[in-house]
């Protein structure tokens, strides 16, 4: 079983909906994933499996060494870290972003009674200087921009020191600086050997970020290609995934696709 994450014949289904259709996926340490798809692939159903929110119908999930159904999954959810839309909507407005970040301490959302050190309050500006966010540590989360949220999340996520991180379509809203400027960020972060493995979740070959090094693309709740990003994120691969010919350009580290003419 892989260190971090081992699927085997993972099905997932919601009464006749197969959501998941027996996906076989192993993700070893210090490996950086993108997951491409079109919408209604599967991705997200994917990452609530390799979070420890869902389990699967049928099939073996393995996570940082334990297997969903023979684990409490409240004591393996910290080892994980997770930025998505869903767990966003779950921060109040009017919470300070410096508390956004340090919360992820206690697995909470919402700053009460609960007492930090000062190694948490170090880490925690830390991680909002690493993503350009640490002159946001004293605004509301309300009234940040749709990019200063995203970067925000991702440290919130990085909080708990993580063995695995999450994020699930990072990029998605952004306006073009605002993509580059996180793309640029995660590259960095993705380049430090000491940094989790990572699973990046996404529409568009235009937000892999440099440093990744595999991907695994899926259409339909099934895999049509996993492997390292430079042997397998191809025209062909791309257009079998998207149910339509592509043609797939490549600029230096940076990826690009269009539909075939």
């Amino acid at each position: 079983m892989s260190d971090v994450l081992a699927l085997a014949g993972v099905t997932v289904r919601r009464g006749d909906t197969v959501l998941l259709d027996d996906v076989n996926w192993e993700v070893e340490e210090g490996e950086r994933w993108v997951v491409l798809g079109p919408n209604g692939a599967g991705k997200t159903t994917l990452l609530q499996i390799a979070s420890a929110r869902m389990h699967p119908t049928t099939g073996v999930a393995g996570i940082l060494g334990e297997v969903l159904g023979a684990v409490d999954v409240f004591e393996l959810r910290p080892r994980i870290g997770l930025a998505s839309a869903a767990m966003a909507d779950h921060i109040p407005g009017d919470e300070l972003v410096g508390n956004v970040v340090i919360t992820a301490s206690y697995g909470i959302v919402g700053r009460w009674r609960e007492r930090y050190g000062t190694l948490d309050l170090v880490r925690a500006m830390q991680l909002l200087r690493t993503l350009g966010a640490e002159h946001l540590a004293d605004r509301r989360y309300g009234t940040l921009s749709e990019g200063e949220r995203k970067r925000v999340q991702i440290a919130r996520a990085l909080m708990p020191d993580p063995e695995l991180l999450l994020l699930d379509e990072p990029a998605a809203g952004l306006d073009l600086g605002g993509r580059e400027d996180l793309v640029r960020r995660l590259a960095g972060f993705a380049a430090d050997t000491e940094a989790p493995a990572i699973i990046l979740v996404t529409h568009h070959v235009e937000e892999v970020p440099p440093s990744f090094t595999d991907v695994l693309m899926i259409r339909d709740g099934r895999v049509v290609a996993a492997g390292p990003l430079e042997v397998t994120l191809t025209a062909a691969n791309l257009s079998e995934t998207f149910g339509l010919p592509l043609v797939l350009e490549r600029r230096g580290d940076r990826w690009s696709a269009r539909a075939a003419v």
